[in-house]
């Protein structure tokens, strides 16, 4: 059975090019590209062990011509690969900080803006949203958007209550494009402790995120551990906070931290119907 497999792979890359082996697939030449490019800073690709940018965007399904927002990116770690890599086919929105928010927001907003001015090659063309919960979803236009992703940070969106949560689904559920895709990678806490009402140690409970996206009408397409890290029991004083890149115990205990690595991460995608 295998040499006739065999047999037929060949006669198949013999048919093209005059008889010349086809190369393998490559996978997605321009998203490895922009992992790869110039627009990375070192400290961010330092993290790409850790991470894992590329198998995480090829599980979510991402494509270059999609129009993709990403929610509080924070710093950007993420979007110095989605932009360049949206740049030419596709669109990335960036909703954080609201640049017409309070004192804080302005001040976050205008640092981002900073990064995206600094190299214009690359993030010229970035789209900038608002995202302020329980307040502010300048995410997209309704059933414009073929991805919204969130790296890390529904932890911080917990307090905003019950209400306030049903609501944040809501708006990213109404961004979406029929067929859109929810990408959430965040810190898990085993199912087996006690997630508080708060968060307060960034870790929440994979299933209470599959609750809250399937609430607002998604459906749960799949699960990967690319960003598992067995090694974290999540039991840390200062919470996930304690681990790299954070390191917000200093130099207590940091060789335990350092071997334990960055936080164990659900990596989920949703889907609207």
């Amino acid at each position: 059975m295998k040499r006739v497999f065999l047999a037929a792979a060949l006669g198949a890359a013999m048919a093209f090019g005059g008889g010349a082996a086809v190369a393998a697939d490559s996978g997605d030449a321009a998203l490895k590209a922009a992992i790869a490019g110039s627009a990375r800073t070192p400290a961010n690709v330092a993290r790409d062990g850790a991470r894992h940018p590329y198998e995480t965007l090829t599980f979510f399904g991402i494509k270059p011509g999609m129009t993709v927002v990403e929610l509080a990116p924070g710093g950007g770690w993420y979007t110095e690969i989605l932009a360049p890599y949206l740049r030419e086919q596709g669109k990335l929105i960036a909703a954080g900080s609201d640049p017409q928010g309070s004192e804080g927001a302005r001040r976050s907003a205008a640092r981002f803006q900073q990064k995206l001015d600094a190299n214009p090659a690359a993030f010229d063309k970035v789209e900038i949203g608002a995202f302020a919960p329980p307040t502010t979803y300048r995410i997209a236009p309704k059933g414009t958007a073929d991805m919204v992703l969130t790296f890390r940070n529904i932890h911080n969106w917990i307090p905003v209550g019950d209400e306030g949560l049903k609501v944040l689904f809501g708006q990213v559920y109404d961004s979406l494009k029929p067929g859109g895709v929810f990408g959430v990678v965040e810190h898990r806490l085993p199912a087996n402790k006690m997630q508080d009402a708060k968060a307060s140690t960034g870790y929440i409970h994979e299933a209470y995120v599959i609750k809250l996206a399937e609430n607002a009408g998604f459906k749960l397409a799949g699960k990967s551990e690319i960003n598992a890290n067995p090694k974290d029991k999540a039991d840390h004083e200062g919470g996930v906070w304690a681990l790299p890149p954070t390191y917000g115990n200093k130099d207590v205990d940091r060789a335990k931290y350092e071997a334990i690595g960055e936080s164990d991460r659900m990596t989920l995608k949703f889907v609207k119907p």
